[in-house]
């Protein structure tokens, strides 16, 4: 959380907010996972690439920014999956707000970053378990598997029911 003054002079805990996307290829048959580095939180889980919204950054080029960080590959065609404004996020120190978005890879450029181990392609039918995943990382991965099947209206909003 961090803490705010305000206007009045008063403080308060306010939330974060993050992006995430599930990053899949051209087919839709495989997601992009990345293996979180052992000296962040969810040490040596797998996540979706994302992190922290920057003060000066929309949602779209947070994602971006951060997909190329951690994966070294560009995105394209994002849409928004799921805003996930939850207060009791599974595992969650900071109460997040996560936009999470669907994109497909494009070209790859780079390298990861060092707060990933390393990413690795998994068929959407084969996926880990939910125990290796980092957070509610799973969930927006099999929200995604889900709409593959039966498209709904996107975004979802809040919990995943």
């Amino acid at each position: 959380m961090i803490t705010c003054t305000f206007e009045d002079g008063g403080t308060g805990k306010l939330r974060h907010v993050t992006v995430g996307v599930v990053l899949v290829n051209k087919e839709h048959s495989h997601v992009l996972l990345v293996r979180r580095s052992g000296k962040f939180s969810e040490p040596h889980k797998l996540a979706v690439p994302g992190g922290f919204v920057g003060r000066d950054e929309t949602i779209e080029d947070a994602a971006v920014r951060e997909t190329l960080e951690e994966t070294g590959y560009n995105v394209e065609n994002l849409r928004l999956l799921r805003i996930n404004d939850s207060p009791n996020r599974p595992k969650e120190d900071r109460q997040n707000v996560d936009f999470v978005f669907i994109g497909e890879v494009s070209n790859k450029i780079g390298e990861h970053d060092s707060e990933i181990d390393n990413i690795k392609w998994f068929d959407l039918d084969k996926l880990p378990s939910r125990d290796e995943f980092a957070f509610d990382h799973f969930d927006n991965v099999l929200l995604y598997r889900k709409y593959l099947k039966t498209p709904f209206r996107l975004p979802v909003i809040g919990e995943i029911k």
